[in-house]
């Protein structure tokens, strides 16, 4: 969405399928926003007035959001002259080392942009090294002999001794056999220490890459790192601007001959299906949810504890405490915290809101459960990590041979395995060795590998 961007075909295909789809009839185009500082939101200009004037109501939700929600925190403001300065890079790169080169590289780079680690920017994942704490027994050395690095084992002598008690050459052999074994240690410890979700960072640190390589995937990985927020929030950021465009719209911005218009445009946008989710319809309504139970005094101890239906639903301490809440939750949450907190039975209920699967008999989706913790835990999955696998670099030197072993933690989502070979084979592009993922197939433990030329398949 940025107006400046690297070249690359994928922007000519995306830009293609969106006017084909507006020209069609099949989707509108409203505006675009931009997390900076300011935010900046384009207005497609043939929009009608009704439109501009919800779109800007809609922009200044999405802008509070960004400015506000802890997951936006870390996001670099100045990400538009960022973008124009990538561009001008990869630009550059093209011309030294041709369009193709580059492109393939960026084609590669593209495919691995997935595999970061969403919640580095909050979170410390290793701690600093610390320094050894000295003690008494460790400032000495044995009795009787004293360990020099570098120089071997020495015993304490008088000087006229000492090539006969500390011979040159023993300590001489004694330091090349310590070196040796060091060497061998350093060849068969496996790196990282402990499984790395990073792997552009892993890639980044570790694979051969030429300078100006180096220099895209870095691109790659910055830009990656500042969309994640906006697929972890958007849920809430689509809900919450679409709260706040309905509260002005319908208070203060409608004249009597737009109401129609404006009913027929947000119902339009809120409207579900049983095959997709809509994200900006189970938002707003959660948000509107939350402000009801928070102004009505539906929480806590007691409310929990009430077991009768009736009571439960005419519970009102009239505290007013909802607008104060969706503010909390705007500013604190993220979209698997959000559903995970107030997903409730009730709201399931009121909003039909079921798990449905597709039935290749009748052509048809049917729904499949009315189970609240079997709803709650299937749109859980679809949020976590994108809806996508965790994947972690187990070894950079798998086998003692320089080969790249991948580990696929397998909490329910499956690998497709047409797109992890041709992962695999981006990776190898990248990596230059063999590369390994460790998976589940068939539910059995098993490797997927690419060594350059061929993939295999076997069970662990």
């Amino acid at each position: 969405g940025f107006p400046v961007r690297y070249p690359h075909w994928r922007f000519g295909a995306q830009y293609e399928e969106l006017t084909k789809s507006y020209a069609y009839g099949l989707s509108k185009i409203y505006e675009m926003v931009i997390n900076t500082d300011p935010c900046y939101a384009y207005l497609l200009a043939c929009n009608p007035m009704l439109d501009q004037k919800l779109v800007i109501a809609h922009v200044y939700g999405h802008c509070d959001f960004f400015k506000n929600n802890a997951w936006f925190s870390q996001t670099n403001r100045r990400m538009l002259d960022q973008m124009a300065n990538h561009a001008a890079r990869v630009s550059r790169y093209i011309d030294r080392f041709g369009y193709e080169v580059v492109e393939q590289f960026i084609d590669a780079c593209l495919s691995l942009e997935d595999l970061i680690d969403i919640y580095s920017p909050h979170i410390r994942r290793k701690e600093p090294p610390q320094r050894p704490v000295a003690s008494a027994l460790a400032s000495e050395s044995e009795k009787g002999e004293e360990e020099h690095p570098g120089s071997g084992t020495k015993f304490r002598s008088k000087d006229y001794m000492e090539t006969y008690i500390n011979p040159p050459d023993v300590l001489r052999a004694e330091v090349e056999a310590r070196e040796k074994q060091e060497q061998e240690k350093e060849k068969k410890r496996s790196f990282p220490d402990e499984p790395q979700r990073d792997v552009l960072l892993f890639l980044l640190d570790y694979a051969p890459l030429k300078e100006w390589q180096t220099d895209v995937l870095s691109i790659i990985r910055d830009e990656a790192y500042y969309f994640a927020p906006q697929g972890q929030t958007k849920i809430m950021n689509e809900g919450w601007a679409s709260f706040w465009h309905s509260k002005i719209m319908t208070r203060h911005g409608l004249t009597d001959a737009e109401l129609v218009d404006y009913a027929d445009h947000h119902s339009g946008t809120m409207a579900t299906s049983r095959n997709r989710l809509n994200p900006y319809k189970l938002g707003i309504e959660l948000l509107k949810d939350i402000e009801e139970r928070w102004n009505r005094g539906q929480f806590g101890a007691d409310y929990d504890a009430c077991t009768d239906a009736r009571e439960r639903a005419n519970w009102d301490k009239k505290l007013g405490l909802g607008r104060q809440k969706i503010f909390e939750v705007r500013r604190i949450h993220n979209d698997v915290t959000f559903i995970d907190t107030f997903l409730t039975p009730e709201f399931c209920v009121k909003q039909n809101f079921f798990s449905y699967r597709f039935n290749e008999s009748t052509n048809y989706y049917e729904i499949a459960s009315r189970e609240f913790q079997t709803i709650k835990t299937q749109l859980l999955n679809a949020l976590t990590n994108h809806g996508r696998p965790f994947i972690f670099v187990q070894d950079g030197n798998y086998r003692n041979r320089g080969e790249l072993y991948l580990l696929h933690q397998h909490e329910g989502i499956e690998l497709k395995q047409d797109y992890a070979q041709d992962t695999l084979a981006n990776l190898h592009k990248l990596w230059r060795r063999p590369v390994h993922i460790e998976t589940v197939v068939d539910e059995k433990p098993s490797i997927l590998s690419f060594d350059g030329s061929s993939h295999e398949v076997r069970e662990k």
